[in-house]
């Protein structure tokens, strides 16, 4: 396992319920690849994955795309992000992985995407991440 900023930094209990775990990351390119537990409680009426857990699965995905990047110096919070529905999420094995498109000195621009274990894209989403210093807020 490639090691990364993420290594020395506590998981959050959001990602501690999503299932949040590293599978991939080339920091240097802003890449990350991670995998999501899509839990039946995490279900709608009709038996899919809720959009305001693969909203959050995408959120989730996104700004620690930037903190490995920048080898754990900056956090975001995001100041706005859209998502594009694709396809109904089953309970199962959810695949997350975002991309950097830009990093500035305060504001960086962040792509993402979901699928299901048989390659199915659920999910896509853009964001703008507002940066802040790490050490500033992180263990507050």
């Amino acid at each position: 396992m490639i090691k990364t900023a993420l290594d020395s930094f506590p998981r959050p209990p959001c990602a501690e319920l999503l299932g949040w775990r590293l599978l991939d990351a080339r920091p240097g390119e802003g890449w990350i690849k991670l995998a999501f537990d899509g839990k039946p409680e995490f279900c709608n009426p009709a038996g899919f994955i809720q959009g305001g857990m693969l909203s959050a699965m995408l959120d989730d995905t996104m700004g620690p795309a930037v903190l490995v990047m920048s080898e754990g110096r900056l956090y975001t919070t995001t100041i706005s992000m859209t998502v594009n529905f694709l396809a109904p999420a089953k309970p199962g094995p959810i695949i997350g992985e975002a991309k950097v498109t830009q990093l500035g000195r305060t504001i960086a621009f962040v792509e993402a995407r979901l699928t299901a274990e048989d390659g199915t894209l659920l999910a896509t989403a853009t964001a703008s991440e507002r940066l802040l210093e790490a050490a500033r807020v992180v263990g507050k």
